[in-house]
């Protein structure tokens, strides 16, 4: 078996090589899996701009939003105006196998979509709570943490679908109907407050680290231009995780080591799980985004509070 090798036409190059240090994988193992499960992976990214993270070797990982001058024609790209950079980035669209072969041979491990299409910039496809344990031994608590989410939709006469993040917690997904970008993330807030406080001894919305204490984060700030890390993607993490649908009825089953590189295809087989676990779209009710225009948006609470804490410093130094 030589390194390299061609699949639908995109040369594939030194696949033996491990992937990153401490992966327990090689690139090869990188892009068979990313391959073998395709056809549930494509649909999640299929036209929303794609940041990827990628690791090459010798170099810590890196996340990329702008497509490289040297990227096939192939590779469809869209142009969108960054304001916190204030540059025009060119993002990736990965529709199909030869796209998502050339980034795998990128070495292209994690992969980040926009929450919204390209072109359909105010009308993102789904809500998105974060569900951020403060250790990976603290799984149980991240479970725990996502039945209040479950609580907090069902009152709100909602449904989501769950997966573990690839890291060390979990992600619940909302299918929306046409809203804009504003009233979902005054519901997303909404619905992460609504949860807290059914046990604000076990979650938290806090999002300045230091006031979370042993809690679990309930990360409601993911709306906007903000991406999630796509189902079925890989993490750059010890073992190569992978980003997995998990039925809510089998939470307390699973931990994230479960789903890697060298398991996911094969729990998949024929299945997509993601697709079939999501809900149909759902309008959000008006009495939640109204809730959540009341909550001020945590980044720029944290930043005001940030600020204000560093003057007290200073006073009493």
């Amino acid at each position: 078996m030589t390194s390299d090798e061609v699949r639908d036409g995109v040369t594939l190059t030194n696949l033996d090589q491990p992937l990153f240090d401490g992966a327990g994988a090689t690139k090869r193992d990188l892009v068979d899996y990313l391959d073998a499960v395709r056809d549930r992976v494509i649909p999640v990214l299929r036209e929303r701009p794609l940041s990827v993270v990628r690791v090459r070797q010798g170099q810590a990982p890196f996340m990329q939003k702008n497509v490289p001058s040297y990227a096939p024609d192939f590779v469809r790209t869209v142009t969108v105006w960054a304001e916190s950079s204030q540059r025009r980035v060119s993002y990736a669209l990965c529709d199909d196998r030869r796209t998502l072969l050339w980034l795998a041979n990128q070495r292209a491990v994690e992969y980040h979509p926009a929450l919204v299409h390209a072109g359909d910039w105010d009308r993102p496809t789904h809500l998105v709570l974060d569900i951020d344990p403060p250790s990976a031994e603290a799984f149980p608590q991240a479970v725990a943490a996502a039945r209040l989410i479950g609580r907090a939709l069902a009152d709100a006469g909602l449904s989501g679908a769950v997966k573990t993040s690839g890291a060390k917690g979990l992600h619940v997904f909302v299918p929306l109907e046409a809203h804009t970008t504003v009233d979902v993330a005054a519901a997303t807030r909404a619905l992460g407050v609504r949860a807290e406080r059914l046990d604000p001894a076990l979650a938290t919305t806090a999002f300045i680290r230091e006031d979370r204490g042993d809690r679990v984060f309930i990360d409601s700030t993911r709306s906007g231009g903000a991406t999630v890390v796509a189902a079925y993607s890989p993490r750059v993490r010890p073992g190569v995780p992978v980003s997995f649908p998990v039925a809510w009825d089998d939470l307390e089953r699973v931990a994230p080591g479960d789903f890697t590189v060298h398991t996911a295809a094969e729990l998949l087989r024929d299945g997509d799980p993601w697709a079939a676990l999501m809900p149909e779209p759902q309008r959000l009710p008006r009495d939640l985004i109204e809730e959540g225009h009341t909550i001020p948006v945590a980044r720029v609470q944290a930043m005001h509070e940030g600020k204000r804490r560093a003057r007290a410093r200073r006073a009493t130094s």
